[in-house]
């Protein structure tokens, strides 16, 4: 039996620019953010900077002079990440 599977690309385009995608993101971002509150010396500035490509996206900013020490040294955003079942890999060109 031969199958002819095509990948609609429009349509996968249009799920991830839609509603439900950017609501996913924009939540995990956020759970993303309180986790790392807990992480951070209390009164740190966390952020969640909302952006769309071409499909919605989120960043997590630790707006602190110390934020890429606290990484560096303890993986602050990493382990937050971790802890809402997400993977994080290194950034490949």
């Amino acid at each position: 039996m031969l199958i002819d599977w095509r990948l609609d690309a429009a349509g996968v385009r249009e799920v991830l620019r839609g509603p439900e995608v950017r609501d996913l993101v924009d939540g995990l971002a956020q759970q993303v953010a309180d986790n790392v509150k807990v992480l951070v010396p209390s009164g740190t500035p966390i952020e969640v900077r909302k952006y769309t490509t071409d499909r919605g996206a989120a960043t997590v900013v630790v707006a602190h002079v110390q934020a890429m020490a606290w990484q560096a040294r303890d993986g602050v955003l990493t382990r937050a990440a971790g802890f809402v079942g997400l993977e994080v890999k290194a950034w490949q060109r």
